[in-house]
């Protein structure tokens, strides 16, 4: 059986849907009356052999009802799939094939081969007279025409649609004239914020935006270069209608129309960069790569061969990427109470974990573990996003095609720890003015953005015997991460 079709047979046996409830299984042994009135038994044998196994198992469910929660969980019978959890056997595999051979590289011949139509609308060369990547592509609409009306991400965002109604009064005013031919002034992002989900993204995404020179799109994540582009809003939904590039280009048009503004304001001086950049914080983008699965799933690679950092880079190799990082253990806690809308409880999230370290377990066990984190089946058959926490894995397919100067690392618990330092680093990091004292004392008051709601502050934290659990999982893969960055914050040791 290969390893598409078992783990379906796993989510079938154990339920795909994050959001449901654990169950008992029981093994009921098949009893036949017709042997017992064989073998001489009577109708009142038959009656009270009944009896006694009702009531051994109502003896057995209320024991395992007032079981101390306190301790390990009692987990379901294991699959014939899928074995029961052996931590040692896990942990001893994940150190045999945690070194591996990186990824093969794509040619970038390849990049734009499967995707022309992109590529022929992006320029390779950008304006020289301004820092952000901005080009001036020829406007073809009619004179008049709302350059907005066909766009879907007004259809996903209140506040973008807005934007756009407030961008239609001045649009026209904005459009450049040429030879006879009408151009507008676009632009892609400068730096991207790319993960971890649950890791502080949304608070330096809003922090950011109050530096002067730095506009961000209006809408947080838009998703584009992992999902949206290929049709997909939630992959459950299934295939619905490509977001052009056209549409994403149109979330950056208020900060090109700054940029333009700048650029007029500059013209008069020789060698003037314009300053202003642009960027966008989707946290999907280090690590979802499952439109791949979805879109070439009759293909017979086990990885997906071409990843958004792939598109990111041939389009742009001179981008900037952030990445905020937090102890893995914490991440998944937290990613659970926020995904997890009902029936949440510190024993539902420890079944959850084990049933989900059980299913990377029996992955592992014939396939590369690269594989395994990648895997689009294994991961929606998972109850827990726990793929989401092997950042090594991730970070070093991005070091495959970026510079490691091109990419800042930060633990979220330093920038919780140190915010005025390292929002400094980060703007060093982007090269933007220096912010005054007011501005900075700005920066580092506002309140932390996305924190745990009341109701999931009340459930308290998990379980010491699921910590301990995800402790020894991670561990090999931070150990990993922490020699690569040669920084030993990574190792989440003091958390």
């Amino acid at each position: 059986m290969d390893n598409k079709h078992y783990l379906q047979s796993s989510s079938e046996a154990d339920g795909s849907n994050h959001n449901s409830g654990t169950s008992l299984v029981i093994k009921w042994i098949s009893l036949s009356p017709l042997s017992y009135l064989r073998a001489g038994s009577t109708k009142l044998k038959v009656v009270s052999f009944l009896f006694g196994l009702t009531l051994s198992f109502f003896i057995v469910a209320s024991y395992i009802l007032t079981w101390d929660k306190t301790g390990i969980l009692i987990t379901p019978a294991p699959s014939p799939l899928r074995p029961s959890l052996d931590m040692r056997s896990l942990l001893r595999n994940i150190l045999f094939k945690l070194d591996y051979t990186p990824r093969r590289v794509p040619d970038e011949r390849e990049v734009i081969g499967s995707d022309p139509e992109l590529f022929s609308a992006i320029p390779q060369r950008f304006l020289p007279q301004v820092k952000n990547p901005c080009w001036l592509a020829e406007y073809l609409s009619e004179p008049g025409a709302d350059p907005y009306r066909r766009n879907l991400f007004t259809l996903r965002s209140k506040s973008f649609k807005t934007v756009c109604d407030n961008m239609r009064t001045s649009f026209q005013g904005h459009l450049h004239h040429r030879d006879g031919k009408v151009y507008r002034l676009r632009c892609l992002p400068y730096f991207y914020i790319i993960g971890q989900p649950k890791c502080g993204t949304t608070d330096l995404f809003h922090r950011l935006r109050l530096h002067g020179e730095i506009k961000f799109t209006t809408m947080k994540e838009p998703h584009w270069w992992t999902r949206k582009r290929f049709g997909y809003i939630r992959f459950k939904d299934g295939l619905k209608a490509r977001f052009p590039l056209e549409d994403y280009l149109d979330l950056f048009d208020m900060a090109a129309h700054r940029i333009q503004e700048h650029m007029l304001a500059n013209s008069s001086t020789e060698n003037s960069e314009v300053q202003f950049i642009t960027g966008e914080a989707s946290a999907s983008t280090m690590w979802d790569n499952q439109a791949w699965s979805y879109l070439h799933g009759d293909k017979e690679e086990a990885e997906p061969l071409l990843l958004a950092q792939d598109f990111i880079h041939t389009v742009q190799p001179n981008a900037k990427i952030i990445i905020m990082l937090r102890d893995p253990v914490e991440r998944l806690y937290s990613d659970y109470l926020y995904f997890k809308v009902a029936n949440k409880s510190m024993e539902d999230f420890h079944q959850k974990v084990i049933d989900s370290l059980q299913l990377f377990q029996a992955c592992l066990l014939n396939s590369t573990l690269r594989y395994c984190v990648y895997n689009t089946d294994l991961s929606n058959a998972m109850p827990v996003r726990l793929n989401l926490g092997m950042y090594v894995v991730f970070l070093l397919d991005w070091f495959t095609v970026f510079q490691k100067d091109q990419i800042l690392i930060l633990p979220l618990e330093e920038y919780a720890a140190n915010l005025g330092a390292t929002i400094q680093k980060v703007f060093e990091f982007l090269n933007v003015g220096s912010l005054s004292e007011q501005a900075v004392a700005a920066v580092t008051r506002r309140p932390m953005s996305n924190a745990r709601r009341a109701a999931d502050r009340r459930l308290g934290p998990m379980l010491n015997a699921t910590r301990a659990l995800l402790r020894d999982f991670h561990r090999p893969f931070n150990s990993k991460l922490a020699r690569l960055l040669d920084h030993k914050a990574f190792l989440w040791t003091d958390v």
